[in-house]
């Protein structure tokens, strides 16, 4: 029971005070440890399937081998959604598997299904590569790097060698990855004609040279006391080709013999040339237009961005200063936000704090008792660190906010218990006893309000999906923090009150004017019941009726000052020609006003510009606003489609439409964009079906192959290492200047654009012999599909758009839901969630019936704590009351009921039953001194109308801090304290008038059917 708990605090204050002092450090300790970062880290299960056939359609890839492993997956428990790109030589399954499914399993399960139909794929397909991907999201900084005197290939080599050693040394660093620059290999650029000359095959030279030009493992030699290694040397270490036996560059690589068909031998040199230069770029960085060898840094997974950024900062300092031939210019940079979030949040909860204990000295106007409620705070939220570090929480934006928040709440109960001390003190009464009885009269309702909030967010926090785990962090750090205040008011405030407060001067008073209008207005509605509860089902009905007008999203978008913008290309587009678009793209972008400068990644076929621009105070326009603003311009250039992406690396808007006929299925996606476009909602509306990519086709001739010995294998094999080399992993490698350089057999570029030299190239045939290329197939230009997008087992196509400002997701959506398009879709076709529409459709539904479910919790506490059936729901008519006050302040903010609206609907159920309770206990106690019920329920309006406003107010002014702020995620913060505020506020007003009338009413009914069952609700009373 609470009282002797108070009772014993009292008369022993020193065990609360080194239990609280060791709360206090441990508290510290977990400060200290607790990582900083953006948002909870979400661990998602999901492994990718890589199939390679190089130089495969997608087609045949999609028929041969994407549907057999997706087939295979698709029996493994807990898969939840398979996503497979298919692309020219590439077939890619991610398999998303639900959040509770353990990686490790999941992966292993996977690797089992995909070895079970290995015999079943093609024989040219190599063997499927699984692995785990961590989702990380965006580089958290991008660095640009010049050396003075060095050339392209110098730096990049720093970069892969020397900056990516020293960075994924530091814990926290989960990847380098190193953007613009050029890679170094030795390549040997055969002569077709001298090739035909010979007699040999490209191949047969790329498989000489891999063959030659390596060391390969020969066993093991024992003897009678050692045991050697063998060791078949290859060419880069025999003497007489090389300098102190070791190949050197291309001279000496052009030396070394190789040997061919029918006993013959040839130096590599007097095959084709033979080159040490770049490799062939694949992507380009742009910094405001000018080329820069570039860096970014990938986060691992719970790693503190902000530790981690501090440590790379100083690692770069070192590395800079053992190096000063480099320059390391910071591009872009995602922490920052995040630092900012950080201060805001810890600014919030000392200025909420602040607030609220002013109230408490505004009300009580004694200095004594304000410093006893301030107290609370502390004790509050530290020892909260401690546990969250334990559970490993991190300070994110989630849990940040539920700390920020929280202050208002934490003083609650002190509040509580103070004000019905110094009440009982100003009666007569020393500190001492005061707070001896104060604190037994009290207990009960403290220990109520505390567990209303607390189970309220139990059940709520074990949600599934993406969208339960941010309510977990930000329940579970609530529900441990107003769980430590109730401990510091049981164990601490009355302490402190019975030892620290002067004994009072003034006398007891009566109630004011304020409390006497609003007897006399309780008195008239305990006198015209029907009245008053006609009114209050009114309200009910009004607030209830105004949900569905609220905009609907998911997460409000911040200005952390920073706009991602993806480029894709036509297909088929080169890396120069998307150079020139994007350096297009950048040049309309730096030259609006609030652009600070802009980092390109060039690739084909998408390519990304980040956009960073002065900070919010320099400028006059948000982010988003800034994105609508330049969208006309961007569309103007030609060969490209952009769309702005969200803080999670996605696009905004996401609709997939999914099916199994591909004509149907891209026909209604082209009617669904034609019609989503028109909407004001929605910009920039994209459609994500591949255009046609144009091919060479080449087609072997069944009877001319067969007759001539040649398989459609070893022709694919032919042209692939002429055209593009062997792949990277099997390419041997050789050590220059310290580092492995691969060696690729590959045609000169100015070959490979002719198509004549390629109709030319010499495949083998199975008498050893070779016959030209176009002697056994048909070489045509076409087109075909570039990439085919599959989800679900079903092909899919995406249409994508930007949301335009101060539009919401939930809106957008509903809004496409009613165009013809969508709703007459053909047969076999049908839409499904993608992206942020998925997890806000799983964070709506799971809500409700989550909620309802702490609202039943919270029931059963009462219960328990009250050992009666109807008075818990007395006090819970509360929670439907405080809805209109939700919805009213949302809609007078104009801001959607999101994520953080959903959390403080979440946490306003949890702590609008405080009045209720403080009344109906009130009027318990009042009716167990022998008061009549009206009489009872009077009281104990007069007497706890002053701690409810009291609680209500610090509450709020705890909040207030959290809806002015400026920080750049003040828009995702602003909404839970708008909802929390705005509910407390009515729900205060109108808890003082209709929890009575229902008490009453209630009551009444209990009577009425306790006559006729036996007291079955109303048990008599022992003596």
């Amino acid at each position: 029971m609470p009282v002797p708990i108070s009772a014993w605090a009292i008369r022993q204050p020193v065990a609360p005070l080194v239990l609280f002092a060791l709360l206090l450090v441990l508290g510290v300790a977990g400060w200290m440890k607790l990582p900083v970062q953006g948002m909870p880290s979400i661990v998602i299960p999901v492994i990718s399937v890589t199939a390679l056939q190089l130089g495969s359609a997608p087609a045949d890839l999609e028929r041969q081998v994407t549907r057999r492993i997706e087939s295979a997956i698709s029996g493994i428990a807990g898969v939840k959604h398979q996503t497979s790109t298919v692309s020219p030589g590439s077939s890619v399954t991610v398999v998303e598997f639900q959040l509770e499914t353990p990686v490790d399993r999941a992966a292993n399960e996977v690797r089992d299904a995909v070895a079970r139909i290995r015999a079943e794929l093609p024989a040219g397909v190599r063997d499927p590569v699984i692995e785990r991907i961590d989702i990380t999201g965006l580089p958290i900084l991008t660095y640009a790097v010049a050396g003075t005197g060095r050339s392209d290939d110098e730096i990049s080599w720093f970069v892969d060698d020397t900056i990516s050693r020293e960075l994924l040394a530091i814990p926290g660093i989960a990847s380098v990855r190193r953007d613009g620059g050029v890679g170094r290999e030795l390549r040997l650029e055969p002569d077709p004609e001298r090739l035909q000359a010979l007699g040999i095959t490209v191949d047969q030279v790329d498989r000489a040279v891999r063959s030659s030009v390596a060391d390969l493992p020969g066993g093991r030699l024992i003897g009678a006391t050692q045991e050697r290694l063998v060791r078949v040397i290859g060419a880069e270490d025999i003497g007489g080709v090389t300098t102190q036996g070791r190949i050197t560059g291309a001279a000496a690589l052009a030396q070394v013999r190789i040997a061919l068909p029918g006993g013959r031998t040839a130096m590599l040199g007097e095959l084709g040339r033979v080159v040490d230069g770049a490799a062939e770029m694949r992507t380009l960085a742009r910094v405001d237009g000018q080329p820069v060898v570039s860096f970014s840094l990938i986060r691992a997974k719970g790693a503190s961005e902000v530790a981690v950024a501090e440590a790379v900062t100083a690692r770069l300092a070192h590395l800079t200063a053992q190096h000063p031939w480099i320059t390391l210019t910071k591009l872009t940079d995602w922490v920052q936000p995040t630092r900012d979030s950080f201060h805001s949040a810890m600014l919030s909860l000392i200025e909420g704090a602040a607030l609220a204990v002013l109230v408490v000295l505004i009300f009580l106007r004694d200095w004594r008792a304000t410093i006893i409620a301030g107290v609370a705070i502390p004790l509050s939220v530290i020892p909260t660190f401690a546990v969250m570090q334990l559970l490993g929480f991190s300070l994110n934006g989630v849990s940040l906010l539920a700390v920020s928040l929280v202050a208002g709440i934490l003083v609650d109960d002190a509040i509580v218990e103070i004000e019905n001390i110094v009440r009982f003190q100003r009666s007569g009464m020393t500190p001492w006893r005061a707070a001896l009885i104060a604190a037994d009269r009290i207990g009960l309702a403290v220990v109520a309000t505390t567990f209303a909030i607390v189970v309220v967010f139990l059940p709520v926090s074990a949600m599934p999906g993406i969208a339960g785990k941010y309510f977990l962090e930000f329940g579970i750090t609530v529900a441990v923090a107003v769980f430590m205040s109730l401990l510091v008011a049981r164990l601490i405030t009355p302490m402190m009150c019975a030892y620290f407060l002067k004994p009072s001067t003034r006398g007891e008073h009566g109630p004011g004017s304020v409390a006497q209008r609003y007897q006399r207005m309780l008195a008239w509605c305990l006198d015209h019941r029907a009245t008053t509860m006609i009114i209050g089902v009114l309200v009910l009905a009004a607030s209830i009726g105004g949900v569905p007008y609220l905009p609907q999203g998911f997460i409000a978008a911040s200005d952390r000052s920073q706009s991602i913008a993806q480029i894709e290309l036509p297909p088929g587009a080169t890396l120069a020609a998307a150079e020139r678009t994007v350096q297009d793209l950048a040049t309309v972008l730096r030259a609006q006003p609030e652009v600070v400068s802009v980092f390109a990644r060039v690739e084909v076929p998408t390519s990304t510009l980040t956009v960073t621009l002065v900070p919010p105070e320099k400028r006059q326009v948000s982010t988003k606003v800034f994105e609508g603003r330049v969208r006309h311009a961007l569309q103007q250039i030609p060969d490209q489609r952009f769309s702005f992406l969200a803080d999670n690396g996605m696009k905004e808007v996401m609709v997939q439409l999914l099916g199994d006929d591909g004509a149907d299925l891209s026909g209604a996606a082209q009617r669904l964009a034609v019609e989503m476009a028109t909407m004001p909602a929605l910009a920039n509306v994209s459609l994500g079906s591949s255009q046609p990519r144009p091919e060479l086709q080449i087609r072997p001739r069944a009877e001319a192959a067969a007759r001539l010995g040649v398989d459609a294998q070893t022709l694919a094999q032919v042209v692939r290492v002429a055209l593009l080399g062997e792949d990277d992993t099997v390419l041997p490698r050789i050590e220059l200047d310290g580092r492995m350089v691969p060696v690729r057999v590959q045609l000169a570029a100015a070959a490979r654009r002719e198509i004549d030299q390629i109709r030319a190239l010499r495949v083998p045939t199975t008498t050893g012999d070779s016959v030209p290329l176009a002697a056994v197939a048909d070489i045509t230009w076409a087109d075909g599909a570039a990439t085919v997008e599959r989800y679900d087992r079903s092909r899919r196509v995406m249409v994508a758009a930007d949301l335009a400002a101060h539009a919401t997701l939930g809106d957008a959506l509903k809004a496409a839901g009613e165009l013809p398009a969508w709703k007459n879709l053909p047969p076999g076709v049908r839409v499904a969630p993608a992206g942020d529409a998925e997890v806000m459709a799983e964070l709506f539904s799971g809500f409700i019936m989550a909620l309802g479910l702490g609202v039943l919790c919270v029931y059963f506490v009462l219960v328990l704590l009250y050992h009666d059936l109807v008075v818990p729901l007395t006090i819970l008519v509360a929670l439907p009351l405080s809805l209109g006050g939700a919805v009213a302040g949302l809609a007078i903010a104009q801001m959607a009921l999101d994520l953080s609206g959903l959390i403080g609907l979440l946490m306003l159920m949890g702590i609008v039953c405080k009045n209720s309770i403080l009344l109906v206990d009130e009027a318990l106690q009042q009716r167990e001194a022998g008061l009549d019920r009206r009489t009872a329920m009077l009281n104990a309006g007069a007497s706890r109308a002053r701690p409810i406003i009291m609680t209500t107010l610090a509450m709020v002014a705890g909040m207030v801090p959290v809806v002015m702020g400026l920080s750049p995620d003040s828009s995702f913060r602003a909404p839970m304290a708008v909802t929390v505020i705005g509910g407390l506020l009515a729900s205060t007003v109108l808890s003082l008038v209709f929890v009575p009338v229902t008490y009453t009413a209630f009551d009444d009914v209990r009577t009425w059917v306790g006559k006729r069952l036996g007291n079955l609700l109303n048990p008599a009373e022992e003596n």
